[in-house]
C-alpha cells in the first residue's frame, strides 16, 4: 500500500492549476510503474490537503450564488478528481512500457467515532499557506487557523482517527483480480454508523497516512510505504545535529512520535501510522521521498520500521 501526499500534485509556491497538477501526477506515478514492473501488487492512497482547502475556499467565496458543500462532501469530491488524475496518468505510463494492468479509482468511506475528542480540536492543515494577515482575517471570521510543521499559517480542520474502511472488501477483490486500486483518497470521506440511519457523514478530514495504515492491515499487505517530500525520518529534525534514521523498531518509532520533535499534522502521523501497521502484523513500513520509492523498498534510502524484538 502506497500513501502519496496531496502536495505531490499541488506543490508549494506553484499555482495549483489543473495543468500543473496533471504534470505532477504524471511525475508521481513513475516510481509506481517501477514497482508494478517489479511484480508488486499496488494499492494507492493519496492525500488532498491543499486541494480540499482550496475547494472549501471556493465554496465560501461562491456561497451567495450556490449552496456551499460541507467539508465531508468536498473530501469525496477531491477524491474523485485527484483519483482521476492519478488513474489516467498511471494508465498512460503503464501503456508506454507495455504493461497491461487495470487501474481503477474507488471512492471509499472511512469509519470514525462520532464522539472522537479530535472532532473538537482542529489540528489538520488544509489549503495553501496563508500570510499572517490572511490568517488573522480568517480567525476573525470564525475559521480555525494555525501554523503547520514549517511554521506557515494554514487553515485547520478536525481530524478523527480512522477505525476502518467501509469498502475494503471491494478493494481486496479488485486487487486479487490483478487491478491497481486507488482508494482512501484524501483519507476518504469520514462516516459513522448511526443505529437508525446507517452511515452518516462527518465534516472533517481523516489523515491519509493513518487510513493507508488501516487499509494495509485490512488487506493483509506486506509493506506500507508512505511517500512524502522528505527523504527519511530525522532524529533532531530542525536542529544542526539532525540525522536520518535508516532502520528503527516500533518502540523507537513510538519514542520519536511522543518526543515532541514531530509536528502533529505532518511527520508525526506518518511515524505513528507506520508503527501501527507493523505492530498489527504488517511486515514492514517505509517512509521515504516519493522519487526514492523503489530504492527505499530495497533499503537503500528512507526509513524502514520493523517490529521490536
Amino acid at each position: 500500500v502506497l500513501a502519496l501526499g496531496g502536495n505531490a500534485l499541488a506543490v508549494a509556491g506553484e499555482a495549483p492549476t489543473v495543468e500543473n497538477q496533471f504534470r505532477h501526477a504524471r511525475e508521481s506515478v513513475r516510481p509506481i510503474v517501477e514497482l508494478v514492473r517489479a511484480g508488486w501488487n499496488v494499492v494507492i492512497v493519496h492525500g488532498n490537503g491543499p486541494q480540499v482547502g482550496d475547494e472549501l475556499l471556493k465554496n465560501e467565496l461562491a456561497r451567495r450564488a450556490v449552496s456551499p458543500l460541507p467539508l465531508g462532501v468536498l473530501v469525496a469530491e477531491t477524491a474523485g478528481w485527484i483519483g482521476y488524475m492519478l488513474q489516467q496518468s498511471l494508465q498512460n505510463a503503464l501503456a508506454a512500457v507495455r504493461v497491461e494492468r487495470e487501474v481503477i479509482t474507488v471512492l471509499t468511506q472511512t469509519l470514525v467515532d462520532r464522539y472522537d475528542p479530535a472532532l473538537a480540536r482542529p489540528t489538520k492543515p488544509i489549503g495553501h499557506a496563508l500570510s499572517r494577515e490572511e490568517a488573522g482575517r480568517l480567525r476573525d471570521a470564525g475559521r480555525a487557523v494555525g501554523q503547520d510543521g514549517n511554521s506557515q499559517w494554514r487553515r485547520m480542520a478536525t481530524s478523527p482517527l480512522p477505525l476502518g474502511i467501509v469498502e475494503f472488501a471491494t478493494v481486496r477483490k479488485l486487487v486479487s483480480a490483478g487491478a491497481i486500486v486507488i482508494a482512501g483518497g484524501g483519507g476518504g470521506p469520514p462516516v459513522y454508523l448511526d443505529p437508525l440511519l446507517g452511515l452518516e457523514g462527518v465534516d472533517a478530514v481523516v489523515d491519509k497516512d493513518r487510513v493507508a495504515s488501516i487499509l494495509a492491515t485490512q488487506l493483509g499487505a506486506e509493506v506500507l510505504m508512505i511517500l512524502t517530500n522528505v527523504d527519511a525520518v530525522y532524529e533532531g529534525w530542525g536542529t544542526p545535529t539532525a540525522r536520518p534514521l535508516c532502520r528503527i523498531s516500533t518502540d523507537e518509532a513510538d519514542a520519536i512520535a511522543v518526543g515532541g520533535g514531530l509536528d502533529e499534522g505532518g511527520m508525526r502521523p506518518k511515524v505513528e501510522a507506520a508503527a501501527a501497521f507493523v505492530r498489527r502484523g504488517g511486515g514492514r513500513a517505509i517512509i521515504a521521498r516519493l522519487s526514492d520509492g523503489p530504492a527505499a523498498l530495497s533499503g537503500q534510502t528512507g526509513t524502514t520500521i520493523v517490529r521490536s524484538a
